[in-house]
């Protein structure tokens, strides 16, 4: 079962991973984007670890809500109301239990990505972090690992895509041959869930 602790943990490990993939981020943004996703998710994730260590939320449910809130009021452009409108209805999809099984967690999350996609208007194949989120979220059932490298794999499979929402969606075929920004940071979000039941130091915890 997962608590607020492992919740914490996958927002500090994420705004640790942001932080050393921010130039390439940023990097991947610039020739598609604005060139400031990186930076913009860095002063976010940076926010919310900041606020998490200083008045820690008690259950699951409180901790992705808080982290929401900030992300939204911390972050410039479209990803701050995106992710924090990932986090935010995740959180309030797992209520106010103390702890949570994955599965519980896979259910929530799905209910966020499906509140991104509504606020965005995009779909699979759009070029962005619906790409990465969609898969992931249908591979969190077997478990963490896997839904990392579904991630993982559909921010990659960005690269050869038309872009047909978002910033990129301007550039028309110039958008094909970059991997979407979006994608890639939400590949990093997820893998936070690995690295979050690694550093509990007892392995991926169990869904039940």
């Amino acid at each position: 079962m997962l608590d607020a602790d492992f919740f914490r943990r996958w927002m500090a490990v994420t705004a640790a991973s942001v932080d050393r993939e921010a130039e390439r981020l940023t990097a991947l943004d610039s020739p598609i984007g604005d060139a400031d996703h990186g930076s913009n998710l860095q002063r976010g994730f940076s926010a919310v670890r900041a606020a998490l260590d200083k008045e820690p939320p008690v259950t699951p449910g409180a901790v992705l809500t808080q982290a929401g809130r900030l992300l939204i009021s911390t972050v410039g452009g479209a990803s701050g109301p995106l992710y924090g409108t990932l986090l935010r209805r995740t959180g309030k999809a797992l209520g106010d239990a103390a702890e949570v099984s994955r599965e519980q967690l896979a259910e929530a999350l799905r209910t966020g990505v499906d509140a991104v996609r509504q606020l965005g208007g995009a779909a699979p194949g759009d070029k962005t972090m619906i790409d990465a989120l969609v898969p992931a979220v249908d591979a969190l059932g077997d478990s963490f690992a896997a839904a990392r490298a579904a991630a993982e794999e559909g921010a990659v499979a960005t690269t050869p895509l038309r872009a047909r929402k978002g910033r990129a969606s301007y550039l028309g075929e110039r958008s094909i041959g970059h991997q979407d920004p979006g994608a890639t940071s939400s590949a990093l979000l997820i893998a936070g869930l690995t690295d979050a039941s690694e550093a509990a130091g007892d392995g991926e915890p169990s869904g039940g």
